[in-house]
């Protein structure tokens, strides 16, 4: 996932510096960190470039060589130095042990497999210090409807067009996980030089069902937000729900 195209619409659509609230919440939770924080999917470094900028020591990695390309290059432009690195969520091993983990934007919800997710979070129980936090955000398909399609197009700074296609293909309220086909095609001078496409699982999780999840690993003291204002309760299905939990 995140191969050479989709990795470059990221950058051009989510760019460093653009935020959806989470940005500015994860730099306000983490204000009592003194230690080293740590970012699995770190993607371009849309979170952990401006967590640097505020002072916080942050490692990251990611399963995408490409976005991780990107990421560096960001690192670049910002003047910033970070250890990030090419990591899966499930096998990644550090002696290092962290203050916090932090996995925002619902990229969690990507492990569509539960038994994969159980030993993941497990993992990254493993590898915070003691009363170490993790946060993580979740949400609910609310707008998902099979068989609609939406068309984007970006344009980079070579001059090439890209068209983004997302097809929502499936819904299965059984195993609540969604799918969706991504196409991407890139052109220049009117003539398609590239194509990629992907298939997009989600998972999605309960409110109360997560928790226990957190819990049944270890977790105390968890804290659920919503639309990142802290200890607000969600009350509707389209709001972004955020775990804190403490080791």
């Amino acid at each position: 996932m995140y191969n050479s195209i989709s990795a470059e619409v990221y950058n051009l659509d989510k760019p460093i510096g653009s935020s959806f609230g989470d940005v500015e919440y994860y730099s306000s939770r983490l204000s009592r960190v003194k230690g080293r924080i740590l970012e699995p999917a770190v993607g371009t470094g849309r979170i952990l470039i401006p967590l640097l900028e505020k002072g916080y020591t942050v490692d990251g990695f990611d399963l995408s060589e490409e976005m991780l390309d990107y990421c560096r290059d960001n690192l670049k432009k910002a003047y910033k130095e970070a250890n990030v690195f090419r990591a899966d969520m499930e096998t990644f091993q550090s002696e290092q042990l962290y203050e916090a983990i932090i996995i925002p934007t619902g990229t969690f919800l990507l492990i569509s497999d539960e038994e994969k997710a159980f030993n993941i979070i497990s993992n990254f129980y493993n590898h915070l210090e003691s009363d170490g936090r993790i946060i993580i955000d979740i949400f609910l398909p609310t707008d998902f409807v099979e068989g609609k399609s939406t068309y984007r197009t970006f344009s980079n700074t070579q001059g090439d067009l890209i068209t983004f296609q997302i097809t929502e293909s499936e819904i299965n309220y059984i195993e609540q996980t969604t799918i969706s086909h991504h196409r991407y095609d890139k052109w220049k001078e009117g003539k398609c030089i590239e194509s990629e496409f992907e298939v997009f699982k989600l998972k999605w999780y309960g409110v109360k069902e997560f928790k226990r999840l957190l819990m049944q690993i270890g977790f105390k003291d968890i804290v659920i937000s919503a639309d990142y204002k802290y200890k607000q309760y969600p009350t509707n299905p389209n709001q972004v729900i955020t775990f804190e939990a403490v080791k």
